[in-house]
């Protein structure tokens, strides 16, 4: 790479920056054989780079498959990272490489990053009711005990819209959007700087999703948090996202503002993604960009660029020869793409319809 060229690895020099993700790699083994020997890997997650500012909604976007989740779940190291450093400025630790912490500290680090997961029914134990449920971080990281814990679950269940006299009921009493809401309860009851939203949206109806999704901006607003939103539905991350990260086979391809991407994307990929965004208005006509062939394998991934397969402009030879960089094409605009200067791609025409018009 030339020494004039930035690269998204560089994250702005200054006090804002609370997240730097730093090639992040998460590979998962596949063993066969008696002996289970180790006969290969899959790159779920293949040096991936990022940063996040203090206040900021980063989405993380891609189809099934591409290590979304499996990004979020290695930086709280639910699973362990294979290498990569996770930088976070902690407000009790300081800057901290979060992949490197010991068991110790890596508890103190958790209180300021939490997770809310996918699914609102498996995420919950049905056998503990909403008392135990939201206090049970509360009361592992000594923060409050008795009458104390129960004033601060009443408090949770109050901001996020649900009643206090709630808290002895189990998780069967509730919808499937009420029982989001208590796993954003339980995520703030510790008072994080991040949150990482693993497609928190996604296995809800349309009507609540909106319902969610602005609950999680009212939040962000009051308690000035920080998001890395997961999602696959592009057009709720451009309503809830500052800036965007397209991610295929474990690598990213793009980053931009919202704004910029959904206008002037660089990518391909992310040119397909946008064209398959359903409009609202009956009256426009758009033809989709139909990709050929099927997802990398990422236990097998193709030389040079992963997506050249199935790239409607790869040139045969660069492509599938030399692996691209993730380079800065325009100012704070990043693409992984050997032609994203030349290429004139299609955004979106009109906007997706915003959730707020869902309700």
């Amino acid at each position: 790479m030339e020494n004039d060229v930035k690269t998204h690895l560089e994250a702005p020099e200054n006090n804002e920056t609370l997240v730097e993700v730093k090639h992040f790699k998460k590979y998962f083994p596949i063993k066969k054989g008696f002996f289970s020997k180790v006969t290969g890997y899959v790159k779920a997650v293949d040096d991936v780079s990022f940063h996040i500012r203090k206040g900021e909604t980063m989405g993380l976007v891609g189809e099934s498959g591409c290590g979304k989740t499996t990004t979020g779940r290695t930086m709280l190291r639910a699973v362990e990272p294979t290498s990569g450093e996770f930088w976070f400025n902690d407000d009790t630790l300081g800057r901290v490489d979060v992949a490197a912490l010991d068991n110790n500290k890596l508890k103190i680090a958790r209180r300021n990053i939490q997770m809310i997961f996918q699914d609102p029914y498996s995420s919950l134990n049905p056998r503990m009711n909403l008392l135990q449920l939201i206090g049970e971080p509360l009361y592992i990281h000594n923060i409050a005990r008795g009458e104390a814990l129960k004033e601060r679950v009443a408090e949770l269940l109050s901001v996020v819209g649900l009643r206090p006299e709630y808290m002895n009921r189990y998780p069967h009493a509730f919808s499937g959007g009420q029982r989001q809401r208590i796993g954003i309860a339980r995520a703030l009851g510790l008072n994080p700087q991040l949150i990482i939203c693993d497609e928190p949206v996604s296995a809800l109806d349309v009507s609540i999703q909106a319902q969610i999704i602005n609950l999680l901006k009212d939040l962000q607003e009051q308690y000035g948090l920080t998001y890395l939103f997961i999602a696959h539905d592009l057009s709720v991350v451009e309503y809830t996202c500052d800036r965007i990260a397209v991610m295929y086979v474990g690598n990213i391809v793009e980053t931009a503002t919202t704004e910029e991407l959904f206008g002037a994307p660089l990518h391909p990929y992310t040119e397909a993604l946008l064209g398959a965004v359903p409009y609202p208005d009956p009256r426009l006509r758009t033809t989709p960009i139909v990709l050929s062939g099927e997802v990398a394998n990422p236990a097998h991934p193709p030389s040079g660029c992963y997506f050249h397969p199935r790239c409607p402009y790869s040139d045969g030879q660069r492509c599938v020869n030399e692996t691209p960089e993730l380079r800065e094409i325009r100012p704070g605009h990043h693409a992984r793409c050997h032609y994203a200067e030349k290429l004139e791609l299609k955004g979106v025409i009109n906007p997706p319809i915003n959730v707020q018009d869902k309700n």
